[in-house]
C-alpha cells in the first residue's frame, strides 16, 4: 500500500509528462495534480489543461509566471554578471528553482504527500528540482519516473500511450524536433541530434529565436538602456515591467544575430554535455549592465564581485539557489547595486553588442582626473613616483636577497 495520496507533476502537455501522470496513478495509486508555469516559453500553455482533464486530473494549476521569474530571479541573476565557465548565461538552471518554489507552494495549498517531475537520471535537473524542493520543504517526497520506470526511450513511451489510451495529440501526428529543447524567456536550449558529435556543426534551421549573423540587417541598432539599482527599467525612455524588457531585448538580438553560443558543459552529475543556446536578451544585458557599473562601481567593489561570481554561477548551475550560501552572496552583490544607476548606449550589429556610451548621476568617472589635457592640478603626476616605489619594495628586497625570477 503506497504512503502517496497526492502528488503535485511539473506538467507540460507534452509526450513525457502525459505518460508520467497515467504511470504515477498506476503506479502509486493515487490523485495527480498538475502544474504547468508560463515562463515565457513561446508555447501556449493552456492546451495543457484540456489534456490533463482527459487523463482524469481533477486538480490542474496554469500559473503565469513570467514577471516573477525575470524579476526575482533573472535580474538577481544579472546583477552579478553570472556567467557559467565563461560562456554560459544559465537560461534554463535560473528557472528551475521558481519551479521548485511553485511546486512546493501547490503542495502545500492541496496537502500533497509528493512532488514529481519530467527529469532524467542524466540531467542537471533533477538535481535542482529536488535541491530546491528540500530546501523549501524538508519532509516532502520526490517522485522521478525516469529514475524508476523502464520506460526509456520515444518508442516505449508511445506504445505506453497507446496501451494506456493516452491523448498526446502529436505524438504521431506532428514532426518531432531532433532536439531535446526546453524555453523559456530568457532563452531556448537544445541538446541532442547530431550536437551529440561536438564537432559537428548546429543546422542553421535548428535555431528558432534569431537571425544567422551573416542574414541580420547591414544598418547597425541603437538603444538606450536605463538601470535602476542594477536593473533594466526603460528601453529607449519607455518604462517597462521586468517581462517586458527581457521580450523587447531577445526581439532587438534576435533580430541582430545576437545570443547564439555553441558548448561543450561540465554537468554537476559528472559527464560533459554539449549543447547549444539562444539567449539574445541576456547577452545584451550582461554587456550594458558591465557598462553601467563600469563608471559606478567603485574598483574594489567591482573585483571583489568578479571573484564572487564563479561561485555564484556555480551554485546557480548545480541548483543551490534556496541555499544560505546563495543567499549571502545575493545580499553582498544586492547591496553592490544601489549606485548602479543610468543609461548605456549600445549598437547592435551582426551578431555583435557593442557599447557605445554611458553616462550616470552617480558616475565616479572624474573627466577633471582622466583627461590628456591640462588638469589644472587635479592629479599631481610626482604622487606616481611614491606609489610606485612602495608597490614595488617588496620585490626589490627579494632581488637584494638574491631571489631569482628567471
Amino acid at each position: 500500500m503506497s504512503s502517496i495520496n497526492k502528488v503535485v507533476l511539473a506538467y507540460s502537455g507534452g509526450l513525457d509528462t502525459s505518460v508520467i501522470v497515467k504511470w504515477l496513478q498506476e503506479t502509486y495509486n493515487c490523485e495527480v495534480v498538475t502544474f504547468t508555469a508560463d515562463i515565457g516559453q513561446g508555447e501556449e500553455v493552456e492546451p495543457a489543461r484540456a489534456k490533463a482533464e482527459a487523463l482524469g486530473v481533477k486538480e490542474i494549476y496554469i500559473d503565469d509566471l513570467r514577471e516573477e521569474f525575470v524579476r526575482d530571479f533573472v535580474f538577481p541573476m544579472f546583477r552579478a554578471n553570472t556567467i557559467y565557465e565563461g560562456e554560459y548565461l544559465l537560461g534554463t538552471s535560473i528557472a528551475r528553482p521558481l519551479i521548485s518554489k511553485r511546486l512546493i507552494e501547490i503542495a502545500n495549498e492541496t496537502g500533497a504527500d509528493a512532488i514529481s517531475h519530467g527529469a532524467t537520471g542524466k540531467g542537471n535537473d533533477q538535481v535542482r528540482f529536488e535541491l530546491g524542493a528540500y530546501a523549501l520543504k524538508p519532509g516532502i517526497q520526490v517522485i522521478a519516473p525516469w529514475r524508476e520506470w523502464d520506460l526509456t526511450s520515444r518508442e516505449t513511451l508511445m506504445a505506453y500511450c497507446e496501451e494506456h489510451n493516452i491523448p498526446v495529440d502529436f505524438s504521431s501526428k506532428k514532426k518531432k524536433s531532433p532536439y531535446s529543447m526546453d524555453a523559456n524567456l530568457l532563452h531556448i536550449s537544445y541538446e541532442g541530434g547530431v550536437l551529440e558529435d561536438p564537432w559537428t556543426e548546429a543546422e542553421e534551421d535548428m535555431w528558432r529565436w534569431s537571425v544567422s549573423p551573416e542574414a541580420a540587417p547591414d544598418v547597425a541598432t541603437y538603444i538606450d538602456l536605463t538601470f535602476e539599482k542594477g536593473d533594466i527599467v526603460a528601453i529607449d525612455g519607455e518604462r517597462l515591467s521586468p517581462a517586458e524588457v527581457l521580450a523587447k531585448l531577445n526581439k532587438l538580438g534576435g533580430d541582430n544575430g545576437i545570443g547564439r553560443l555553441d558548448i561543450v558543459e561540465n554537468r554537476y552529475v559528472g559527464m560533459k554535455s554539449r549543447g547549444c543556446y539562444e539567449t539574445p536578451g541576456g547577452t545584451i544585458i550582461l554587456k550594458a549592465h558591465r557598462a553601467i557599473e563600469s563608471i559606478t562601481l567603485d574598483r574594489e567593489v567591482a573585483h571583489l564581485k568578479d571573484s564572487l561570481m564563479p561561485k555564484y554561477a556555480e551554485l546557480i548551475y548545480n541548483g543551490y539557489w534556496w541555499s544560505p550560501e546563495r543567499q549571502l552572496l545575493q545580499n553582498v552583490i544586492d547591496e553592490s547595486q544601489e549606485p548602479v544607476n543610468g543609461d548605456v548606449r549600445l549598437k547592435l550589429y551582426k551578431g555583435g553588442v557593442h557599447v557605445v556610451g554611458r553616462r550616470s548621476d552617480d558616475s565616479l568617472f572624474d573627466e577633471n582626473i582622466a583627461t590628456f589635457e591640462d588638469d589644472a592640478g587635479a592629479y599631481d603626476q610626482k604622487d606616481a613616483e611614491g606609489f610606485i616605489k612602495l608597490n614595488a619594495l617588496r620585490m626589490r628586497i627579494a632581488a637584494n636577497k638574491g631571489r631569482k625570477l628567471l
